[in-house]
């Protein structure tokens, strides 16, 4: 992967604009910087490199990407009368993407809310949304996604959270990272048009994990709070049913959700 390359499959889309890095710290924090120079960076603009270095994913984990074995990118989403009422639903604009990409490439992926993206039970993907706003308004928000594309890009073990695969051990054999790409971005962009409208939760909702199941969900605390999943919140908060048969949101924040065992 290279900028030209990136470029060339890329050019069909109605980018902001294209940063291309051999090598970086955070494309979220290049983002960040880009969009807060003078003149900023224009809506849809993307960061995307080769290699991350400080990587980092939800509660300030660290996210591996080694050079040449995934995609590290992130989109820089400007303010906007579709964005603004819908914010609570960008982590679901990002996971919805990745699935729908996958999916086209003949995988059964699952969103493992709010911000990981599953197959065979296992993670791809992960998700990062960074908001900054002025005073009170939305100024814009970075989303940053990390997906393990060849076999290099998984973890080890010892360094795993949770079970991990990437899309060349799904697929069995290794594809083109800017094609997926493309494939993504192409997905985000229409789905981000009907961000406010039911169809878009039904489609996120559709795709998550564990739903139907019994699940346990650690929200800042140490005691889990356990149901069965149900599925969303028009906000796309989390639904579940106690076992009172009480039902139970679960917003978002400092969520780590797995199945109760």
């Amino acid at each position: 992967m290279n900028e030209n390359s990136l470029k060339k499959a890329l050019s069909k889309l109605k980018l902001g604009g294209l940063r291309y890095f051999d090598s970086i710290g955070s494309t979220n924090d290049e983002a960040l910087a880009w969009a807060a120079t003078e003149g900023g960076a224009a809506d849809l603009s993307l960061v995307v490199a080769d290699e991350q270095t400080q990587g980092r994913g939800r509660l300030n984990r660290k996210w591996f990407t080694p050079k040449g074995s995934a995609l590290a990118f992130s989109l820089i989403l400007r303010s906007s009368e579709t964005l603004r009422p819908n914010l609570s639903r960008t982590v679901g604009l990002a996971a919805l993407s990745i699935a729908e990409s996958c999916s086209k490439n003949g995988l059964t992926p699952s969103i493992k809310w709010p911000n990981d993206i599953l197959i065979n039970g296992k993670k791809l993907a992960g998700i990062l949304v960074e908001t900054v706003w002025s005073g009170d308004e939305l100024d814009l928000l970075v989303i940053g996604v990390g997906i393990n594309v060849f076999k290099s890009s998984v973890p080890p073990v010892d360094l795993l959270q949770f079970p991990a695969t990437s899309l060349e051990d799904e697929l069995g054999t290794p594809p083109n990272r800017e094609e997926v790409l493309s494939s993504i971005l192409e997905a985000l962009i229409h789905w981000r048009a009907r961000m406010g409208t039911d169809e878009f939760i039904k489609a996120w909702e559709n795709q998550l994990a564990f739903r139907g199941q019994q699940v346990q969900t650690f929200a800042g605390t140490d005691v889990p709070v356990v149901g069965e999943l149900l599925g969303l919140e028009p906000d796309g908060s989390l639904r579940l049913l106690d076992k009172h048969r009480k039902s139970i949101v679960v917003r978002f924040g400092d969520v780590s959700l797995r199945p109760d065992a």
